[in-house]
């Protein structure tokens, strides 16, 4: 059986960059899809708008009460979507045409994965293709050997320690299979990384395609990006590799547990955004990482 396949948008703020989120959606290859924009931003017109001028009985509109958060709307959006399979499009990104398709031949292959993803393109502000080493550098930490990137047990778990390689909004959810686990809302950045170790842990299955099906967009008021200027997103994620390593050894699985403590993937990131800054001058901004990165 072929799963009808929900998309939700959480929505904060950016109308142009919604509005080719939507215009991705509509040119999807498969046109059985539905989607749900879940608007979360202070004022809600901007996002009612532009669904009613699809006029497409396809999509729909649901607006918060007041602003929820990034991790509370996500979960809304998870209630929300009318679908077995349901992905949480960002409202800054864009799916490639064949993305709907490709999700749902993948779960028709594994009836068993509670989520399926593929790799994604990075994208700019303007929508260009862009360099960007953090995300480019994660091609060669995918396991290789298949047609497809199946994460299971101690060895998908050390995968994902090895450098997180998922694109948290290409993933699709099963919903049968996910129940009623949730992204934890007292995460900012790494409550993707949370939910998929959690999973493995769980004894569940990750699926992913070989062929890039999402466009992600890297800007300046991207939250990963103001949340990485901050070094929240390293505090978060020191703390959560050294939960999960804890988690790993508890089942016996030591070797996932020691490159979770190594946080390889992690000292190396922090030392490109040193060098990074140096080449920029920002001096100031160099030493508090370097700081950083030596203090922990």
């Amino acid at each position: 059986m072929v799963e009808r396949l929900a998309l939700a948008i959480p929505y904060y703020s950016g109308r142009a960059y919604l509005a080719e989120a939507l215009a991705s959606v509509c040119a999807q290859a498969d046109p059985d899809w539905s989607l749900v924009v879940v608007d979360d931003s202070p004022a809600k017109e901007e996002a009612r708008a532009l669904v009613a001028e699809l006029g497409d009985a396809r999509v729909r509109y649901v607006a918060n009460a007041g602003t929820l958060g990034m991790v509370p709307a996500w979960n809304r959006c998870l209630e929300e979507a009318r679908g077995e399979l349901v992905t949480l499009l960002h409202a800054d990104d864009r799916l490639l045409p064949g993305y709907v398709g490709a999700m749902k031949a993948l779960a028709a292959a594994h009836p068993r994965a509670v989520a399926l993803f593929c790799p994604a393109r990075t994208i700019d502000a303007a929508g260009r293709r862009r360099f960007s080493l953090q995300d480019d550098v994660k091609r060669f930490l995918v396991p290789r050997g298949g047609r497809e990137v199946v994460l299971a047990g101690e060895p998908g778990l050390r995968a994902l320690m090895r450098g997180d390689f998922i694109v948290c909004p290409s993933l699709c959810w099963r919903r049968a299979r996910l129940g009623g686990r949730r992204f934890e809302a007292r995460w900012r950045q790494v409550q993707d990384l949370e939910i998929l170790t959690r999973l493995l842990l769980e004894d569940e299955t990750l699926v992913g395609t070989r062929t890039p099906q999402y466009l992600y967009r890297r800007h300046a008021a991207n939250a990963t990006a103001q949340q990485t200027e901050s070094l929240l997103r390293f505090e978060e994620e020191y703390v959560i590799f050294d939960a999960i390593a804890a988690q790993a050894r508890g089942r016996g699985w030591e070797r996932a547990a020691r490159t979770a403590e190594g946080k390889l993937v992690l000292r190396m990131h922090l030392l490109w955004r040193v060098v990074c800054e140096v080449g920029r001058l920002r001096l100031g901004m160099a030493g508090r990482t370097l700081r950083f990165l030596v203090s922990h």
